[in-house]
């Protein structure tokens, strides 16, 4: 049993889904060429103004309301002053007294139950740019500032996650609910997700929390995880071992698996912290609170309780369909066109994401439309093709964006094959061909069947109808 109590503090940076910066109008686009998007007041030319989005507010709000928080009706942005290189004014427009949201909370599944973790609070700041460190440059270092003043949330946790899994759930369940409102796209390859951890132990029973550590910049779960828990037993050694924990900012290295000192942790006081002249307060009325609660989709907690209700699909369906608000969104689309939530649910998860998994594409850009689907689905169902059929025809849908089965089945020649005359004449000939395999099935073989079942199919190229063929076989070898 561990001597010691876990506790783990999480500040998650989110992008946002903005088509211009926070406080100006150049593009936020991802993989533009270096300092393609930039202009002076991002890159902190003298005199240079900022002018606060609205967008960035409304989608602030967004994410309080979603997540119990406290709207402010007074925030105030502030200048947090330090100096690197990729950041160009010497300082960072932030939020620090006056936050936008605070006092929220957000609720994860741990061992089977349900644990709130706190949320202190949310508030608005620009990004900094980008060091570039090109091995062609014989050490000399670039900055790249298109990512200079594009915004995020930081969205600040309470220390009340006792374990690596318990960080990841909440990390997972934050991502999904941002990515559901639909102000993030939830990338951490790209950076627009990513976190920092406070880690500390105490003694069991201690009243106050240890000295803790800073982890900075992960974005990918399992970094995460990993990290923590090198962290964790790295502090626990320096405890066992009577030593104590410095306080600073670490760096988690993914080729050697360890945590490394990047600087001593920072203090509010040592930002010096001011309120932006240049900014005025944030002040929001309650109509616009009242505007943006109205337009909140359903989260993926209420969705997933309404299609265990709605649907009848087990807990792991629901779980792949409700991963995405748009996947979600398509299968509904495709049950109000052919109601049987099964079939359905079925060929998204088996066929459909196949497909885009392998285009790497969204749901959303999948040249197959819902009512499409139901097209498909209601061509077997009248028993026009089988399921096998059915397959192809929806790999050429897909290759060809086009939504009409019953066309693509006509073009082909694939329907099935339901004359009873020609499926018993080739059933016959069959079992006449193979005696030695009907006498191996009526001595108990019961594997036989499905040979014979394979092998109309194999003549027919899949098209004859199963349900007949299973029925003329049983008729001639019992």
């Amino acid at each position: 049993m561990m001597d010691y109590e876990i506790v783990i503090g999480l500040e998650v940076h989110c992008q946002l889904l903005t088509q211009t910066k926070i406080f100006c109008g150049c593009s936020t686009d991802f993989g533009n060429p270096p300092n393609h998007n930039t202009c002076p007041v991002c890159t902190g030319m003298p005199g240079a103004l900022p002018v606060l989005n609205r967008k960035v507010v409304d989608f602030a709000i967004r994410a309080g309301l979603a997540t119990g928080c406290e709207i402010t009706r007074n925030s105030v942005f502030a200048r947090k002053n330090y100096f690197y290189p990729d950041l160009p004014k010497g300082y960072q427009i932030s939020q620090f007294e006056l936050p936008i949201c605070l006092a929220g909370h957000l609720d994860i599944e741990v061992e089977g139950g349900v644990k709130r973790i706190g949320i202190t609070r949310i508030h608005m700041e620009e990004d900094a740019g980008k060091l570039v460190h090109p091995e062609y440059s014989g050490g000399v270092s670039y900055v790249d500032y298109n990512r200079a003043c594009v915004p995020l949330l930081e969205i600040v946790s309470e220390p009340d996650m006792r374990s690596s899994a318990e960080a990841v759930a909440y990390l997972k369940a934050l991502r999904e609910i941002m990515v559901y409102l639909g102000i993030t796209d939830g990338n951490m390859e790209e950076g627009s997700f990513r976190c920092d951890a406070n880690i500390s132990l105490r003694r069991w029973g201690a009243p106050h929390f240890g000295i803790r550590a800073e982890l900075k910049n992960m974005n990918s779960f399992r970094n995460v995880q990993r990290a923590i828990d090198y962290e964790v037993e790295r502090q626990r050694d320096i405890l066992d071992g009577g030593g104590q924990v410095v306080q600073e900012t670490r760096l988690w290295n993914v080729e050697r698996g360890v945590t490394m000192p990047m600087r001593g942790k920072e203090e509010a006081h040592d930002y010096r912290y001011f309120p932006d002249p240049d900014l005025l307060p944030v002040v929001i009325e309650e109509a616009w609170i009242a505007g943006i609660r109205a337009g909140l989709p359903e989260l993926p907690a209420a969705k997933r309780r309404r299609f265990a209700a709605a649907y009848g699909l087990s807990e792991a369906d629901i779980e792949v369909l409700t991963a995405e608000r748009a996947m979600a969104d398509f299968f509904e689309a495709a049950v109000g066109f052919f109601p049987q939530p099964k079939p359905v649910a079925n060929w998204i998860m088996a066929e459909l994401l196949k497909f885009i998994n392998e285009d790497k594409i969204t749901i959303e850009k999948c040249p197959i439309t819902p009512e499409g689907l139901a097209r498909l689905l209601r061509l077997i169902e009248d028993g026009a093709i089988s399921g096998k059929i059915a397959k192809q025809v929806f790999a050429r849908m897909y290759a060809e964006a086009d939504n009409d089965p019953l066309r693509l089945v006509e073009e082909e020649g694939l329907g099935q094959i339901s004359d009873s005359a020609e499926l018993a004449k080739l059933v016959d000939e069959l079992v006449a061909a193979n005696q030695d395999k009907v006498a191996e099935y009526r001595a108990g073989k019961v594997k036989m069947f499905g040979f014979f079942v394979g092998q109309v199919m194999k003549k027919t190229g899949g098209q004859a109808n199963p349900q007949m063929v299973n029925e003329l076989l049983k008729e001639r070898i019992g």
